[in-house]
């Protein structure tokens, strides 16, 4: 099972007791995956379509314990992956589309994928519940071993930028991109990506997420610095080289002797302690001098070579 399916398994077991939430939580699913049709009896039907068996045993639930509705009919395509849970009752179909607020002041029912209407998610518990929602229908995530990415693919521009403002209320920053017509909303960062998790509860998945960011992050904190010292350690190889190289030079063409009694004795002790770093030269040095001193005799040495 991958990530993504896994942390829908969990929100799908999440149900909350207020019904207020629960009127949030189906809005989304309506929004996201309803539609209003006339069968060929002429009669009116609304329909949840998804490939997604979480979303119909969530739905049987919410509707037959928050709406009291009881004209449910699953129909299965055998030549497609989708299905369809089916309100057979006109009136129970109505019913329920007032309590979403899908019904405008004159009786006509607007898109479903417009944005939510605002008396629905006024408290902050409910916008949690319509994000949950949201995100089972239209969310992914994707294996955390690989990277990280979450996004919920809308309809419209108008639905995308409400998820959007709705994540923003949780201190998320999200973006949105337009993919085969479609509207995506997305978050590449992990921590925002844990904080999702959280608003939606799935506590399980979270936990899980943390222990592989933290290892991932763990592992690239170790690589980096290996990196680092690997880098540092070439570093002072090469300088190293180039030291012995010119004080070389400097003794075959010019004479140590000829030096001033600072610059002949860096000299050699750079000769005796070839791999010695600038802080241990320094120490062989009588007296002992510092890091900064060292680089400078070195670089006088350099200077006079090229000089010569």
């Amino acid at each position: 099972m991958s990530f993504s399916s896994s942390v829908k398994n969990e929100i799908a077991e999440q149900y909350s007791q207020a019904r207020h939430c629960a009127v949030a939580e189906m809005a989304a699913i309506v929004g996201f995956c309803g539609k209003f049709v006339i069968d060929a009896n002429g009669k009116h039907k609304l329909v949840i379509v998804s490939e997604n068996d979480n979303i119909y045993r969530k739905c049987f639930t919410l509707l037959k314990k928050t709406f009291n509705i009881l004209s449910l009919v699953v129909s299965e395509d055998n030549f497609t992956t989708h299905r369809e849970l089916i309100i057979e009752d006109a009136n129970e179909a109505k019913s329920l589309l007032q309590a979403l607020k899908f019904i405008k002041d004159d009786g006509t029912i607007r898109r479903f994928s417009d944005p939510v209407s605002s008396l629905i998610i006024k408290n902050g518990c409910c916008k949690r519940a319509y994000l949950r929602g949201a995100f089972l229908c239209a969310g992914s995530i994707s294996d955390p071993n690989k990277g990280y990415h979450l996004e919920m693919v809308c309809d419209v521009k108008e639905q995308a930028d409400k998820i959007i403002e709705l994540l923003a209320d949780f201190d998320l920053e999200a973006k949105c991109v337009v993919r085969k017509l479609k509207f995506v909303v997305y978050m590449k960062e992990g921590a925002a990506i844990v904080d999702f998790l959280n608003i939606c509860e799935a506590h399980i998945s979270l936990m899980e997420l943390e222990n592989l960011r933290i290892v991932r992050e763990m592992r690239n904190s170790i690589n980096r610095r290996v990196n680092c010292e690997a880098a540092n350690i070439t570093k002072t190889v090469n300088a190293a080289t180039k030291q012995i190289e010119e004080i070389e030079y400097l003794r075959d063409y010019y004479g140590l002797d000829n030096l001033p009694p600072n610059l002949h004795e860096m000299a050699l002790v750079r000769l005796e302690h070839p791999d010695a770093s600038l802080a241990e030269l320094g120490e062989y040095l009588d007296p002992p001098v510092g890091k900064s001193g060292v680089n400078h005799r070195l670089r006088r040495l350099s200077e006079i070579a090229e000089q010569v």
